[in-house]
């Protein structure tokens, strides 16, 4: 497949602060577009699609635990440095919204890569009947989350698996914006192709932009038809200031 070219936009008739919803943005975004950008790198970016009133509503929720299920701090675990919380059941409106609409957009791309490398069964349509089949597989705890960065923190590759079921695209929302509330810490994209080097990829955001990318491998063409090629995701070291961002996952944990 042919790059899909630069970084999507919305229309500016459609950007944060036309008085759009949240679940309108996202219908409004140009998604076939953004599953070629996925086919052929393995993430897609947006554009803005969250307002700065909504990016400063979500980071203000970091303070009160009773938002949350758990709270990690990464050095304890050698994940890197910072730490992150997961969200507790009901989740925050707009981060449901967005886990909800989002999801039916991406499962055409779910199921090709699946049916390309012959594994698993087809992703329902909905988010809800997915997240029936993780619990029923013992994955209750949910697990969109926010992560909070700090001068020299900064987050390890790895990729987000918590159980058997696997939905293979997840989302980051940047929270904080670049070059005024923080410097540095850059979203980068490992992906290990089979007998080469390792190629890294830094992806640029804007405050309420999001990045859609592969939880940990994603099928890529060759000679003898589809191979597997594993990705790992992190974030480069914040130089000053403090940056938050959304994870939205789409499974959930055991």
């Amino acid at each position: 497949m042919s790059d899909p070219g630069p970084t999507l936009s919305l229309d500016p008739a459609l950007l944060p602060g036309a008085d759009l919803p949240i679940a309108a943005r996202i219908a409004a975004l140009p998604w076939e577009a953004l599953a070629e950008q996925l086919e052929a790198r393995g993430y897609a970016t947006t554009g803005p699609l969250l307002s700065a009133p909504e990016c400063r509503g979500l980071t203000d929720l970091y303070a009160t635990a009773a938002h949350f299920r758990s709270r990690v701090v990464m050095q304890r675990h050698a994940f890197g440095r910072g730490e992150y919380q997961y969200f507790a059941e009901p989740l925050p409106g707009l981060v449901e919204t967005l886990r909800q609409t989002v999801y039916p957009h991406l499962v055409p791309v779910a199921n090709r890569w699946n049916a390309r490398l012959k594994q698993g069964t087809p992703f329902p349509n909905r988010l809800d009947r997915f997240l029936a089949d993780c619990h029923a597989a013992g994955q209750t705890r949910p697990t969109p989350l926010l992560l909070k960065y700090g001068p020299d923190d900064y987050n390890c590759l790895h990729q987000d698996l918590y159980g058997e079921q696997i939905f293979p695209l997840q989302m980051t929302l940047l929270l904080s914006e670049p070059g005024r509330e923080f410097t540095g810490g850059e979203f980068v994209l490992v992906e290990q192709r089979p007998r080469t080097q390792s190629r890294a990829e830094v992806v640029p955001l804007g405050l309420g932009e999001a990045v859609i990318f592969a939880v940990n491998h994603r099928p890529v063409q060759g000679i003898r038809g589809y191979s597997r090629v594993n990705l790992r995701h992190g974030v480069s070291r914040i130089r000053t200031g403090q940056r938050l961002s959304l994870g939205v996952i789409f499974h959930d944990a055991a």
